[in-house]
């Protein structure tokens, strides 16, 4: 992937982000935030927008399976 379509990428998984943190009591995206990255953050290495991918991928995920029966 090109380093624009990572950017679009992470846009949309931050999108989805936002959508479950609104949606949820508790969501933990700790890892995540912790990256200090953000889809604006255009100067960033394309590594680092593939990491802040994996990893919100990753947490979103986990809350999704978290055992919570309840719709986003």
């Amino acid at each position: 992937m090109q380093k624009d379509e990572l950017i679009q990428l992470h846009a949309m998984l931050v999108q989805i982000k936002e959508f479950v943190e609104l949606n949820k009591e508790q969501t933990e995206f700790g890892n995540y935030y912790s990256l200090r990255i953000c889809p604006s953050h255009i100067h960033k290495s394309k590594a680092e927008h593939k990491e802040a991918i994996f990893t919100l991928g990753k947490e979103l995920s986990g809350v999704m399976m978290g055992g919570n029966s309840q719709a986003i």
